[in-house]
């Protein structure tokens, strides 16, 4: 993740994507001693960071965001300050029995929040989400480009 402020005033994971305006994450990538690893309650980085993969179409700018094992009802999609497509959620950690050793905690947990500037051509009032077998789906619908009006002129002569 950049150290570079953006100039939208977020933080950016690619310099070079101004639409990219994730939350600052300084323990991203920072490894944990061996020691650590087995603490069943220590939130992990690795689900703060939901990946989310942009594409535009003609028609439409489509978000895909990998959420495994959550819920549609433990995610939130909203839209703030007008143009600001906004991802989050939490996934909980499993319940803990008194009497259980845990040998290994590699699954996630903790809370995620991704926010995409999106561009002037967006329809907001528009967006439609949906979840399937973990995948988030959010399509914001593009006006369409107006195409310049021709009128032929009869040449005389």
């Amino acid at each position: 993740m950049s150290l570079i402020p953006s100039i939208f005033g977020g933080r950016r994971t690619n310099v070079f994507d101004p639409f990219s305006l994730d939350v600052f994450d300084p323990f991203e990538g920072f490894l944990t001693p061996s020691g650590l690893a087995n603490a069943p309650a220590m939130d992990v980085a690795a689900f703060t960071n939901a990946k989310v993969d942009w594409r535009e179409t003609p028609e439409a700018h489509v978000f895909k965001a990998d959420l495994p094992g959550l819920r549609k009802e433990e995610v939130k999609v909203e839209v703030e300050d007008g143009n600001i497509l906004q991802i989050s959620g939490e996934r909980s950690n499993e319940n803990e029995e008194k009497n259980d050793k845990w040998h290994r905690v590699e699954r996630s947990s903790g809370k995620f929040t991704r926010r995409f500037r999106l561009p002037e051509n967006a329809k907001m009032e528009e967006i439609k989400a949906s979840m399937e077998n973990g995948v988030l789906s959010v399509t914001v619908p593009k006006v369409p480009e107006k195409k310049p009006e021709v009128k032929s002129i009869d040449i005389s002569g």
